[in-house]
């Protein structure tokens, strides 16, 4: 199971912490991903990391402005979001995957387990 926490409304420029809390599987053989689907579009992978390695990967357009890192101790995944603008508007999952980000950035159909989601709204 997955559990993302962290969504609000927040004005552009602002920042928002995600986080994606992880139990009933073996959170250790996961590698994490967060996605976001915006209304009428498709959903579009943002960020992933390795938990064996640290590799972390993002989308070009959140590159400098979002980060994600990995709390193995307390099985959860975060993503600190700053510089947030409206076009980051969206619902945020966080999902997991057996395939290595070490060596690429999985897409939706790589992953095996998700969340239900968390609303992220930016605007004045």
């Amino acid at each position: 199971q997955l559990v993302e926490s962290g969504g609000g409304l927040v004005q552009p420029g602002e920042s928002l912490k995600l986080s994606c809390q992880t139990s009933g599987f073996n959170f250790d053989d996961y590698d994490i991903g967060w996605f976001r689907q915006a209304p009428g579009k498709e959903r579009e992978r943002v960020s992933c990391i390795s938990r064996r390695t640290g590799t972390t990967r993002y989308l070009d357009s959140v590159k400098g402005r979002f980060t994600i890192a990995n709390d193995n101790a307390a099985n959860t995944v975060y993503l600190q979001m700053t510089n947030l603008k409206p076009e980051d508007t969206a619902v945020y999952y966080c999902a997991a995957t057996l395939e290595p980000v070490a060596v690429f950035f999985p897409d939706a159909d790589d992953y095996d387990y998700w969340g239900r989601g968390t609303q992220v709204t930016v605007s004045s």
